[in-house]
């Protein structure tokens, strides 16, 4: 494909592959995902998403759909938003994968890799389909402003690009714009029971100060960070080729759906561009200077609000949980776990996720565990891991059992695993593959407005996969939360998802301003405090005992007590802003 230089008036014969563009954005997806553990190459985050941003915006649409109501945009532009998706969720969740074999539950081997396969490549699609919705969105609202692009530092209208010539916006508007699709398409998406890959995650554990910025709104202030300095980024790199030669396919004269971004086109040399990224840099430094400065805020502790909480990390593999061997193995390991810790004077001791598969709201049946005569022998309260009733269905649940052995709360976990947990459309599905269940009975999930008490006043609770959705802990620190407890298995997948996972119980220990104690059947348990900062963690597939001192707290941060603000705010100012615009 040749390019038109427009102010020459000649032809330049430059070829460019029909394909990179949609190489760019898959592997920008990559370096994305690379922010995760198991790399954690979080500064990757910071400007990963920029040639996605600028391809978009770079987008022209075809003269023929310009002034229809909603843009149907061609498969060339959607694949672009769609490979950087499958690149980022993609590797970012592959630890999916161990999830195969599942020989234990009774799939065969090859059943089994299929079934993981599908997994992988459905929670993918998922995730990418969010990056697809937002870029279709983004350039359907450039495409309905009826007024010319203001550049990012002055007032000269630009030529082509977000949208084309009749759809064009200012590059600050463009950022406020689609930094509110963004946050508003995660908030959407965590009200779904696939949620895990927020942008807001990609800091987590190490970027601390950013972090604290969920004290503020939550995760959406962390992703909103993220995607405006982006933003700011490409947009400047945009600007600051303003002077950009536009492109036409001089072979048919008809303009191609995409349009060339800068670095495939000639530019007119033009100094001092490096004004344009005083903007991006500012900002991404005065968010850190506003999460270090809640960051470096001491932890005032208070010696009666101290609690000796004991770990036990069981170490019992999955092929093994639900059968007579793996039982009497929970009942040795935790029993022996519990008296250890009873006899280092802890207040009390967490076990992880169906630690002891057992219904402990049978009397009887706990009656008979070597685990509960323990609690009625040694007096120290446990928090147990175990299975409830509910009708005729079970509940996978944290037990709160006094020193007399009486369950005095219960914490029944919300979001459930599909598959794992519990079979989407049964009705339609539970025939096929009602065997991916370990459990004889189907699970139901907990109310959302449950709330848990111990002898030391209420906790915040979060089993295994309630840990990727914020509004749950912010829920019950809100309503009174004192503390952070949270349980999980773990034991069927890879270690990345393993540190993944404490990666988002650290986000939620810093939202909610909390001291947070974590057991995991494998790794990885820990200690956490309301900072972010991991006191003591466990290391991966070992049986582990181990105690520290966490406090209780009462207070309530901003978002705490308001919860998501930022998003509909940014909605509500984009808005303002392309009305202003469109009335100008």
């Amino acid at each position: 494909m040749a390019i038109f230089n427009r102010h020459k008036f000649q032809k330049i014969a430059v070829q460019i592959p029909k394909n990179l563009g949609w190489a760019i954005a898959f592997f920008s997806g990559i370096l994305m995902a690379l922010t995760t553990a198991p790399v954690n190459a979080w500064l990757l985050a910071w400007f990963a998403l920029v040639p996605l941003w600028i391809l978009v915006v770079s987008y022209e649409q075809p003269k023929q759909v310009k002034q229809q109501k909603f843009l149907f945009l061609p498969s060339s532009f959607l694949l672009l938003p769609l490979l950087w998706g499958i690149g980022y969720h993609g590797l970012a969740l592959s630890w999916i994968m161990g999830i195969h074999p599942m020989t234990w539950l009774g799939v065969p081997w090859w059943p089994s890799l299929a079934i993981a396969l599908f997994c992988w490549a459905f929670i993918t699609l998922w995730g990418a389909a969010l990056v697809v919705v937002w870029a279709w969105l983004f350039v359907t609202f450039n495409s309905l402003s009826l007024v010319g692009k203001i550049s990012l530092l002055d007032s000269r209208p630009l030529q082509g690009g977000a949208g084309g010539g009749n759809s064009k916006f200012s590059a600050l508007i463009r950022v406020l714009i689609g930094t509110a699709l963004w946050c508003a398409l995660e908030s959407l998406w965590s009200s779904t029971p696939l949620w895990w890959t927020s942008l807001s995650y990609t800091q987590s554990p190490h970027n601390l100060a950013i972090l604290h910025l969920g004290q503020l709104s939550g995760p959406s202030a962390v992703t909103a960070s993220i995607v405006a300095v982006n933003g700011l980024i490409a947009e400047a790199y945009l600007e600051g080729s303003s002077a950009t030669d536009s492109v036409t396919d001089v072979t048919d004269g008809i303009q191609p759906p995409l349009r060339f971004p800068p670095w495939a086109r000639q530019k007119k040399v033009k100094g001092n561009n490096w004004i344009f990224y005083i903007l991006p840099v500012s900002l991404c430094l005065f968010l850190h200077i506003i999460g270090w400065s809640l960051y470096n805020r001491p932890l005032e502790v208070e010696p009666q609000m101290a609690l000796k909480i004991g770990i036990i990390q069981g170490n019992i593999p999955n092929d093994i949980k639900f059968d007579s061997k793996g039982w009497r193995r929970a009942l040795e390991g935790y029993t022996a776990g519990y008296k250890k810790l009873a006899d280092r004077g802890v207040d009390a001791v967490l076990t992880p996720e169906t630690a002891l598969p057992f219904f402990w709201t049978n009397e009887y049946q706990r009656s008979t565990l070597s685990f509960y005569q323990a609690i009625l022998d040694r007096g120290v309260t446990a928090w147990v891991g175990g299975f409830g009733q509910q009708d005729d269905s079970m509940t996978n649940s944290l037990f709160a059992i006094d020193p007399k052995g009486e369950i005095i709360s219960r914490y029944d976990k919300l979001k459930l695993v599909p598959l794992g947990e519990y079979i989407p459309f049964y009705e339609i599905l539970g025939g096929i593959i009602n065997r991916l269940s370990p459990l004889d009975a189907h699970l139901v999930p907990g109310n959302s407005q449950q709330l848990f008490d111990t002898p030391f006043g209420r906790a915040i609770v979060g089993i295994c996969y309630d840990s990727a959705f914020a509004e749950i802990f912010r829920y019950q620190a809100a309503n009174g939360g004192e503390f952070m407890l949270a349980a999980s298995n773990n034991a069927h997948y890879k270690p990345p998802m393993l540190a993944q996972h404490h990666a988002l119980d650290v986000m939620r220990a810093i939202e909610t301003d909390r001291w947070a104690a974590i057991a995991t059947n494998t790794g990885y348990s820990a200690f956490v405090n309301p900072h972010g900062e991991t006191l003591w963690m466990s290391r991966i597939n070992t049986y582990e005992v181990q105690d520290a001192t966490i406090y209780r707290r009462q207070t309530q941060t901003l978002y705490v007590r308001w919860g998501d603000w930022l998003m509909p705010v940014l909605l509500v100012l984009a808005g303002l802003a392309r009305f202003v615009i469109r009335i100008k």
